[in-house]
């Protein structure tokens, strides 16, 4: 890690340390103890990202597969990690997040057209930033409405920023 983690304690009565220890049940993880290196930065941070995991409407499955997709393209080996899990305990196979390594050449077949739409826009917004007119057809296909749409491309654009932190730290 190329800053200095914050001190590990779970007893810190800093309200910032109490609500992401709260988030995590009970454990602070590397990336944690990155961000309350800005207390007000991990705060907002917190409050976002905790939305983005447990408030939406848009499956887990389709969260967790967009999730390791935008690690795979940026190389995010410790955001795969803590996702990967969770994208199988969501109904993801082993076999298909192994696949998820191979998506920069292309979405593998293996994936079923709702999970490879999902793929296919994780990558067009995480290497291209543009979204071509076709895979956002299919996108919007894949889910169930329009709300749905805005939280997924809202999952993927939010893990972009998860993923570069964590790169730019060497977390």
């Amino acid at each position: 890690m190329r800053v200095t983690p914050y001190p590990l304690s779970a007893d810190d009565p800093n309200p910032v340390v109490q609500a992401v220890i709260a988030r995590r049940g009970g454990q602070l993880t590397d990336l944690d103890r990155a961000l309350l290196v800005s207390l007000p930065y991990a705060d907002g941070w917190n409050t976002f990202i905790g939305k983005v995991r447990t408030d939406l409407k848009v499956s887990n499955l389709y969260r967790e597969l967009a999730m390791c997709g935008v690690a795979v393209v940026n190389n995010a080996s410790y955001e795969f990690e803590q996702h990967g899990p969770l994208y199988i305990k969501a109904g993801g196979t082993p076999e298909k997040l192994a696949a998820v390594h191979q998506i920069m050449g292309g979405v593998p077949a293996i994936f079923p057209p709702g999970e490879a739409a999902i793929l296919a826009l994780t990558v067009a917004m995480s290497r291209d930033v543009q979204v071509d007119d076709k895979t956002f057809a299919a996108a919007r296909a894949a889910v169930a409405d329009e709300r749905e749409l805005v939280e997924i491309i809202g999952v993927i654009a939010a893990y972009n920023m998860v993923s570069r932190f964590l790169v730019a730290l060497k977390i």
